[in-house]
């Protein structure tokens, strides 16, 4: 069945079996998909009465107009073109990495891995191959403990119609210090992209990996469901970035979720630029003793986008520490929500946890709204929470104009100067560059 006949389906069962058919794929993946759909069927749209999507309007997008699925691509011969449009800011330095996997339109463009790694049993693979290639690996993990099936809606949807996204695998005591990056890319109208990266560290492993999704403008709408998982073994620790710059025409939905065990570290960073939509839901689950989970998020809304992140610092063992700071601007007509939660189980004595929302209102039309939560069943823990909503003083852009900086570039001098304690909390310099070029962008420089 042609990848032109399975798209005039639309989101349905059939898809689902078309998309099986055209990756050629064994019966046993068929049927979870197929019982993916039916989860999702089962499950209803959200709706405004859920608190979770009470500021959040889902009805104007019209899943019948696009494609449910895309058609296979092909290796491209050269990785530099491939990458023209992640070079700015200098996101990549192929002379300083563990592996690079380059996906357009969830299929792989580009791969390559450290042979040396290789040697040492690490995977590096598009999750195609991984499902293919090492098959009890992906079953163990592959949507049965960060993101279950029945997570929601649009994670089940996600389930019944993944295509694309990498895996990565380090075994018990392998430390890499370069990062392995995947670049996803779309080039169709009204296409569909269902990515998901799934990262396993063994006890006492190290890893670090930068995930970069971008896009073309296109007429009309597009679709982008995003599922994250990262499994971390005891005392292992990962270093996770995401960024976001898809065109102006995707809805994107992004749900991630973290399980640590014992002793484990997480430093997460989540950058928000693109897309007209944006729904995120980031979660650390602190299942062992000693767990640490930093999670900082940087977003800069423009125009008509419209941003929505909701996080979760769930602390199930005692003696763990979670660090959230998430900061937003927003100009024009943009409208951005933040919802937080910290969760403190019932046993969980001397947790440490910490959440912080701040937002940089640049025009009378924009729109912040930001929602902290505790929720403690403990009652020797240290969780605090603070937000702010607050509109550039006019004071400060006179004083720099009053010294002949011009109103545009005061603007983005007090723009990075609010985001520069996130920025600074980042160790890696080519991310730094790429952060500040997209503030100036994004602020009109």
């Amino acid at each position: 069945m042609s990848a032109t006949l399975t798209q005039e389906t639309g989101f349905s069962r059939d898809a689902v079996v078309a998309l099986s058919e055209m990756k050629n794929e064994p019966t046993w993946l068929r049927d979870a998909r197929l019982q993916a759909w039916d989860v999702y069927e089962s499950i209803p749209m959200p709706a405004r009465t859920d608190e979770e999507w009470r500021r959040t309007d889902v009805r104007a997008l019209k899943l019948g107009n696009l494609h449910p699925f895309s058609p296979n691509g092909h290796k491209e011969p050269s990785l530099e073109s491939l990458l023209s449009g992640f070079e700015k800011g200098g996101v990549t330095d192929r002379d300083a990495q563990a592996g690079i996997l380059v996906q357009k339109d969830a299929a792989t463009a580009w791969a390559e891995a450290n042979p040396a790694l290789v040697d040492q049993g690490v995977i590096y693979c598009d999750i195609d191959t991984a499902a293919r290639e090492h098959e009890e690996l992906f079953k163990q993990y592959f949507m049965t403990q960060a993101v279950p099936v029945d997570f929601g809606k649009f994670e089940a949807l996600h389930a019944a119609l993944w295509q694309g996204g990498s895996f990565l695998y380090v075994p018990k005591g392998v430390s890499i210090e370069e990062p392995f990056r995947s670049f996803t890319t779309s080039t169709h109208p009204a296409n569909s992209v269902f990515t998901h990266t799934l990262i396993v560290l063994e006890q006492g492993a190290e890893a670090f990996l930068v995930d970069a999704y971008g896009s073309e403008t296109f007429e009309g709408q597009s679709l982008a469901s995003g599922v994250v998982e990262l499994i971390l073994g005891k005392a292992s620790k990962l270093r996770y970035v995401q960024m976001q710059d898809w065109g102006r025409d995707m809805w994107s939905f992004m749900t991630e979720r973290a399980t640590l065990a014992s002793d484990a570290t997480l430093n997460s960073l989540h950058v928000t630029l693109g897309s007209r939509f944006s729904k995120s839901s980031i979660g650390s689950h602190l299942q062992g003793e000693d767990a640490l989970a930093e999670m900082l998020g940087i977003s800069f809304a423009d125009g008509d986008q419209f941003f929505d992140h909701h996080t979760w610092q769930l602390h199930e063992s005692p003696y763990a520490t979670s660090d959230l700071e998430f900061k937003t601007a927003l100009k024009e007509n943009a409208r951005t929500v933040y919802s937080g939660l910290i969760k403190v189980s019932e046993g969980a004595q001397k947790t440490d946890a910490y959440q912080q929302n701040r937002n940089l209102v640049l025009s009378r039309e924009a729109r912040a709204d930001s929602i902290p939560n505790l929720e403690i069943a403990a009652n020797d823990v240290r969780c605090t929470h603070g937000a702010t909503i607050s509109q550039v003083v006019p004071e400060h852009i006179f004083y720099l104009q009053a010294r002949g900086v011009p109103y545009t570039e005061a603007q983005k001098l007090i723009v990075e100067g609010f985001f520069r304690p996130v920025i600074d909390r980042i160790p890696v310099e080519e991310i730094q560059g790429f952060l500040e070029g997209a503030i100036a962008r994004k602020v009109g420089i």
